[in-house]
């Protein structure tokens, strides 16, 4: 007898996400190996031209033509600058830092998201949420390790990812909650090319012939990523799939150690570890509200 195995919703989300953070993090090695070569914003705006016909592409296909336009397209405008400052600072960090350090210290954007919706949302945080951003903090200062020897100000880049990444988030309030999440993301691409084409400009370094394989990679890896992140959340509760956003540390450091040998100091080991506690519980405390 003949037995068909099907995936839950919930495992379909989680594979998805699993999918997408590989995704994301082949990504930003490949956006890492670039910043020897070219300005963040360069990358950045690269990125966004080449990736802008296939997030139109999905789009078309899955929503028609209709879910091209917008009822509120400044809010989508000012997603795009914080989308613009978040990848800018991320890359720009990645140029100076391990792969693995960048990436933990952008796992910091729950303490921002908590902090900041509280501050210009009004939401109520528990003791036991805030005890949480406390811990995050303070694995923060673990790996950024101001005042010590170690300390690299180019840290500072990937917590400054973290906080417009917040905002980004936090402005998802804005958004027309009619509007599809495939509309959401065209518009961020689009609201990010056009954004970082304004500055581009100033930074242009002429465009290598062996290194277009490179802006093809992160436009298609980062495109794929965001879209099997954005379906896992449609599969499955975001309390189920969110703490899978940290297999990222996995990846980043086995790229990071396969492609440039980093291997992350034990002060970045332990400082993700407080981080990532930090942030599950606070995801498992917003799903507890929610029940």
């Amino acid at each position: 007898m003949q037995v068909t195995r099907t995936f839950s919703p919930s495992g379909s989300g989680i594979l998805l996400m699993c999918a997408g953070i590989a995704c994301i993090a082949i990504n930003d090695a490949f956006a890492k190996v670039l910043t020897d070569g070219y300005a963040p914003v360069q990358i950045l705006f690269l990125r966004n031209i080449l990736a802008l016909p296939f997030a139109l592409a999905v789009v078309l296909l899955l929503r028609g033509k209709t879910a091209v336009s917008s009822r509120r397209p400044l809010a989508h405008l000012l997603r795009g600058a914080f989308w613009t400052c978040a990848a800018t600072f991320y890359f720009t960090g990645l140029k100076y830092l391990n792969l693995a350090e960048a990436t933990t210290l952008t796992f910091s954007a729950p303490i921002f998201i908590i902090s900041l919706s509280s501050l210009f949302l009004g939401e109520h945080v528990g003791w036991r949420r805030w005890t949480a951003v406390i811990i995050g903090f303070v694995g923060v200062l673990i790996v950024v390790r101001p005042g010590s020897a170690a300390f690299q100000p180019a840290a500072l880049f990937p917590v400054g990812t973290a906080l417009f990444y917040a905002l980004l988030m936090i402005g998802s309030r804005w958004v027309d909650p009619r509007e599809s999440v495939w509309t959401v993301m065209l518009w961020l691409v689009g609201a990010g090319a056009l954004i970082s084409a304004l500055f581009a400009p100033f930074y242009w370094t002429p465009v290598q012939y062996e290194d277009l394989w490179l802006f093809g990679a992160i436009a298609v890896f980062g495109t794929a990523g965001m879209t099997f992140i954005t379906q896992a959340f449609r599969f499955s509760e975001a309390s189920t799939v969110a703490n899978f956003e940290y297999t990222g540390l996995i990846w980043a450091t086995l790229l990071g150690w396969l492609i440039w040998r980093e291997v992350p100091d034990l002060a970045t080991f332990v400082g993700a570890a407080v981080i990532v506690f930090s942030g599950a519980f606070i995801v498992y405390r917003e799903g507890q509200m929610k029940v």
